[in-house]
């Protein structure tokens, strides 16, 4: 997943975000949008970073929850 961020000015364009430390002010001043990999596919429409970031975690929780299911059911197939 690619998190990306611009301006709250409508002719800035997005940008890849380089982290917290690296922005020029704070978040509040930005919005921020999740793409995928592949930066084809827009996760989570613009919104502030609380709120983007609040939705990856949940991705990246059922997809890592969902890995492990699978992987206890392959293990039991097995043996």
């Amino acid at each position: 997943m690619v998190l990306q961020y611009k301006e709250r000015k409508e002719k800035s364009s997005w940008k890849d975000y380089p982290g917290k430390k690296h922005l020029e002010k704070n978040p509040e001043h930005y919005d921020f949008r999740l793409l995928t990999h592949d930066k084809k596919k827009v996760l989570v429409e613009k919104g502030s970073y609380d709120a983007v970031l609040r939705r990856m975690r949940q991705i990246e929780f059922f997809k890592n929850k969902k890995g492990e299911r699978r992987l206890g059911i392959i293990e039991g197939i097995l043996e």
